[in-house]
């Protein structure tokens, strides 16, 4: 296989936009240099911090925007990185680069999950499984999503706040997880019968 098949635009990307920062100084956002990432500005030798101080409020900044919250749904992932490679085209059906060119070799990025769990919740859970796939392609990212079900809890998207808070865990107790074995998603259930139909497909083997 060729060098040039190995390495397309969006690798080339990455490495256009990966630094090295050995022998850098620490900066401010604003390219201020930081001469001192340890100690705040005081009022005195035993004085208060000062809220003058751009680089502390900067820092504390950073530190209570770092934890990127969960996501409502599908929290609970794993995920891999590969290639799509296609061997024969597809000119018939489409004409999207990406399957109708063998000559591309394009990175993909798939991930695949539970729905009502969080983020700590067991990988084994009767639940809906959910998936990604996003391919990098020259024209740009193409994703396709989907769940392992024919159908879904609801045909309006207007409940769908409604049911994710039914099949959350109590807030109060933060249990069950990953499951639906509680009141609040059977009295969903209950008021709307529509969603009977993906529960009974949930209670199955195939979740």
């Amino acid at each position: 296989m060729s060098d040039e098949k190995k390495e397309n635009a969006k690798s080339q990307d990455l490495k256009a936009n990966t630094k090295n920062a050995e022998g850098k100084t620490m900066t401010t956002n604003q390219g201020v240099k930081v001469n001192d990432t340890n100690n705040s500005l005081k009022a005195g030798e035993r004085g208060a911090s000062l809220l003058e101080d751009f680089i502390l409020r900067e820092k504390i900044t950073h530190f209570d925007h770092e934890r990127i919250p969960e996501r409502i749904v599908h929290a609970r992932g794993s995920g891999a990185h590969g290639y799509f490679e296609l061997y024969e085209g597809l000119e018939e059906y489409t004409r999207a680069g990406i399957f109708t060119d063998t000559s591309r070799k394009t990175p993909v990025f798939v991930r695949f999950s539970t729905v009502a769990g969080s983020k700590g919740s067991a990988d084994l859970a009767r639940d809906v499984r959910g998936f990604a796939v996003k391919f990098y392609t020259e024209e740009g990212i193409f994703d396709l999503v989907g769940n392992n079900m024919p159908i879904f809890f609801i045909q309006d998207a207007m409940k769908f706040p409604d049911l994710i808070h039914s099949v959350k865990p109590e807030p109060d107790r933060e249990i069950p997880q990953a499951a639906s074995a509680h009141d609040t998603f059977y009295d969903f259930v209950s008021h709307t019968t529509e969603t009977l139909h993906n529960h009974i497909w949930v209670m199955s083997d195939r979740a």
